[in-house]
């Protein structure tokens, strides 16, 4: 499989995005990287599901902001291509949605580039997320993005792969540039139990994988200082607007609860849709 990368991919250092794949049941990974997946799992089995639940959580969630008019799409750290990809369920649900999708790592680009070579309504652009006016200002995005039109800003299960001191600062900087009526699209590993986040964060810096945190469902939920949180009840019912469990949110047949119900679970992704006033 290594001969399909380009030339100049660290295969000796797992990385996030093809972990991610290797948990959804991709292919586009290495040797290292389901060793280290393995490893995690072993201690957080729930990592498994949690992988898919938050890819389900996100084609839910750009479903209901393709519902609500808006036509522009900006998934920062979007990892390698799988099914349901964003532009492909923003597309079903308005045929003129357009998706520029941002990642830092080349094997990404290699396959989001090969995916969307002949969609002409996305753009794939590698550049470091630390680095918005770099993102906001190129070609690609321009071409695709109108500044002055709304805009969602997808930050899923990313701010946990950033250090402290950047990860929020980059995340209201990025939406204080969005104009009213934009959305964000979010979710983020907290747990619950210290002793759990603490050894999942240590363990992903010992592979030396490039690596922020896990965190307290508090401190994740900061990124909506100043947002409006939309119901996660499906068709909008329920009780007041808040962040949940990512599987909980808007899911057909489940109430959206604040983490999992199984006690022994110690690792979920909270998550929610907001927009800006």
């Amino acid at each position: 499989m290594a001969e399909r990368f380009p030339p100049d991919i660290d295969m000796n250092t797992p990385s996030i995005a093809r972990m991610y794949d290797y948990l959804l049941g991709g292919k586009d990974n290495f040797e290292v990287d389901r060793k280290a997946c393995n490893v995690l799992l072993e201690r957080i089995p729930e990592l498994l599901d949690l992988a898919n639940g938050n890819r389900s959580f996100l084609s839910r969630a750009v479903s209901y902001v393709a519902s609500q008019g808006v036509e522009q799409f900006l998934d920062l750290g979007a990892g390698l291509p799988t099914a349901d990809n964003t532009h492909h369920v923003a597309q079903k649900v308005n045929p003129r949605a357009r998706v520029v999708y941002v990642d830092h790592d080349p094997i990404v680009l290699a396959h989001g580039r090969a995916l969307l070579s002949n969609t002409p309504e996305t753009a794939f652009l590698l550049a470091d997320i630390r680095e918005p006016e770099q993102i906001l200002n190129s070609s690609q995005t321009r071409r695709l993005i109108d500044p002055e039109l709304p805009v969602c800003v997808m930050l899923v299960s990313l701010l946990h792969c950033i250090p402290d001191g950047e990860a929020f600062p980059l995340a209201h900087e990025l939406i204080s540039n969005l104009p009213s009526g934009s959305y964000v699209i979010y979710s983020h590993i907290v747990s619950d139990d210290p002793e759990a986040g603490a050894w999942v964060t240590e363990k992903i810096l010992s592979f030396g994988t490039p690596w922020g945190r896990v965190r307290s469902p508090e401190e994740a939920s900061v990124v909506f200082e100043g947002l409006e949180l939309v119901s996660p009840w499906p068709n909008g019912h329920g009780e007041v607007s808040r962040a949940v469990d990512c599987q909980s949110w808007r899911h057909p047949g489940r109430d959206p609860v604040a983490r999992p119900v199984d006690p022994e679970v110690k690792l979920w992704e909270l998550s929610g849709v907001a927009v800006k006033p």
